[in-house]
């Protein structure tokens, strides 16, 4: 049997890993700036995840969610505190998709509506109900349903009242835009958003799976525009590699049992993996250091020539180049050693962990000026 080919690989298997340094099986050392896509949050093998890691799975790894399970219960009310979302509840999932799976049938649940509003370039996952309010019909399939879905302008704030109605379940939007070209939801819209989904009833859904979890230098993207959704997804950087993802939730949105389910989400590893990861971003300042860090880079970056436009915020970063992105990353890559990521065909995207210092961000800055100049 061979894997189902999906995936264009680059000819590097990776077989070690440390900090925001990774080496392939031929010994060659590489900078890590993407962190396979915003997942790595505090550093690769970080000593204190390792540690918490080893000790849990000597204990117990698994089991499903007919018994207490400790660590979900001080997974929760660590992130309320951290985040600043006490009074909210916390569904655990295993990705980004699964949670905006579940926050998309809460929001209809608790409407008893159908109709979605999205945006323009959004992406919320490959699964049916994420993948239809995805902004890419190449990878909607004839079985998944789009007909509850009407896309609107990123950003736009015109048009909001006649697109969200009394007949709109949800309104779904990331705070910052990925897949689509690290673009910034502005606060006027999300402001405009939390209003007009006020007037309508529909549950507003922030989707954070990649600028969530202090990536920002807000703990949450959505928190500079001073507005509190109904729901907020996250996955990712939550769980530093291991698989966990979860649905923040409003107090006025009831559970029932039976309601939402799962099999693996918040299991002990999952639980263990993420607690170490908040433990780890309060006790080294992490999204103190995304802000400080992030600031750094985009100010540096916007006196390269080659550069047309800087996105983003915190560590999140979307460089628009005048080239094909894909020349500029393979340089990166091949020449010098460096990973990153890309949106469309010139935008370069930094999603590195939480963690780098300026001596790294000053290596990959002198890196792209010697690619943007060849």
């Amino acid at each position: 049997m061979n894997l189902f080919n999906v995936y264009p690989l680059y000819d590097i298997e990776l077989v070690k890993a440390k900090g925001s340094t990774v080496w392939d099986k031929k010994g060659q050392e590489y900078l890590d700036l993407y962190g396979g896509h915003a997942v790595i949050s505090i550093g690769h093998s970080h000593p204190t995840y390792v540690k918490r890691m080893t000790e849990q799975l000597n204990n117990i790894g698994f089991y499903s969610n007919s018994i207490i399970i400790s660590g979900q219960q001080e997974l929760a009310e660590k992130l309320g505190r951290v985040s600043g979302y006490e009074d909210y509840t916390l569904f655990l999932t295993n990705s980004g998709a699964e949670s905006n799976e579940n926050a998309l049938k809460l929001a209809s649940f608790h409407t008893g509506r159908k109709k979605v509003v999205a945006f323009s370039k959004a992406f919320h996952g490959r699964t049916a109900g994420a993948v239809a309010v995805t902004d890419n019909p190449s990878i909607v399939a004839p079985i998944n349903d789009t007909s509850h879905v009407s896309f609107l302008p990123f950003n736009g704030l015109e048009g909001l009242e006649a697109g969200i109605t009394e007949e709109t379940a949800a309104v779904i939007v990331e705070g910052i835009q990925g897949v689509g070209g690290i673009q910034v939801a502005s606060d006027a819209f999300l402001q405009a958003l939390r209003k007009r989904c006020d007037e309508t009833g529909a549950q507003l859904i922030l989707d954070s799976v990649q600028c969530g979890y202090g990536r920002s230098g807000q703990f949450f993207s959505h928190q500079f525009a001073g507005i509190h959704p109904d729901m907020m997804t996250t996955a990712k950087g939550m769980g530093n590699g291991f698989p966990i993802g979860g649905v923040l939730i409003a107090p006025h949105i009831q559970a029932s049992y039976g309601l939402l389910g799962t099999t693996f989400g918040g299991n002990h590893l999952a639980c263990t993996a993420a607690n170490v990861v908040l433990d780890v971003i309060q006790e080294e300042k992490l999204i103190e250091n995304a802000s400080k860090v992030g600031d750094y880079i985009q100010k540096e970056l916007k006196g390269i020539n080659g550069i047309t436009e800087v996105r983003g915020r915190g560590l999140m970063i979307g460089i628009e180049v005048e080239q094909p992105v894909g020349t500029v990353r393979d340089a990166l890559l091949f020449k010098e050693h460096i990973f990153c990521g890309y949106s469309g065909k010139h935008t370069l995207r930094l999603l590195p962990s939480l963690a780098i210092d300026q001596k790294i961000a000053d290596q990959f800055l002198q890196s792209l000026k010697t690619v943007l100049a060849n």
